[in-house]
């Protein structure tokens, strides 16, 4: 059985469409129900309507008095879709409490650093500023502080001394696509969702 999941991006869709293939392909078990992007130009909406996804919406914030307001309504959206685990892939806002709140437990997020180092917006800069030799990508649940929720999965990369920001991102990037369908597959199948309390 397939679990419905809505997805969360912001930009180009690349780890959207990895979890579309391993769907396409059956190695996880869930079904992409609703899309989500705050950027009309967002390349992951286009991905969404090419593999049928039944609903792939663009939301604007400017048309949403505050940050709460804007996703209460995407919260009721991905509410009436029924969806048991709510997928951040490159969506680059960061969500308030309220929404937080409406789903406890169920919203994950992947980040490409090995946290608690390197919160934040950049990273992979970061990390080349501050000389790591290893970094890497973390899937985590999100809770109401930036990046700090439960860890689900990290992988590893090597830092190389002539990576670009662009050469360690593609790296890192590489990591992500295998370990947040992982993570998916398992939590939906092992009924971890939205139930961290009972564990």
């Amino acid at each position: 059985m397939n679990h419905k999941i809505a997805v969360m991006a912001s930009g180009k869709g690349s780890n959207l469409q990895v979890i579309l293939d391993a769907i396409a392909q059956g190695q996880c078990a869930a079904q992409v129900e609703v899309v989500i992007s705050n950027k009309a130009d967002a390349g992951a909406l286009q991905i969404a309507r090419n593999a049928g996804v039944p609903r792939v919406l663009y939301l604007n914030p400017k048309e949403y008095d505050s940050r709460a307001a804007y996703d209460l309504a995407c919260a009721k959206e991905i509410k009436k879709s029924n969806c048991a685990l709510i997928v951040l892939a490159g969506y680059m806002r960061i969500l308030s409490p309220e929404f937080i709140h409406t789903f406890p437990h169920q919203i994950i997020n992947i980040h490409p650093s090995l946290l608690p180092a390197f919160k934040g917006a950049d990273a992979v800069g970061d990390a080349l500023k501050a000389g790591v030799k290893v970094s890497g990508c973390t899937v985590h649940r999100v809770n109401e502080e930036l990046d700090s929720g439960e860890i689900l999965a990290q992988a590893c990369v090597p830092v190389l001394d002539s990576d670009s920001w662009h050469d360690l991102h593609q790296r890192i990037q590489e990591k992500e696509h295998a370990i947040y369908v992982e993570v998916i597959h398992q939590l939906l199948t092992s009924k971890r969702v939205g139930d961290a309390s009972h564990h």
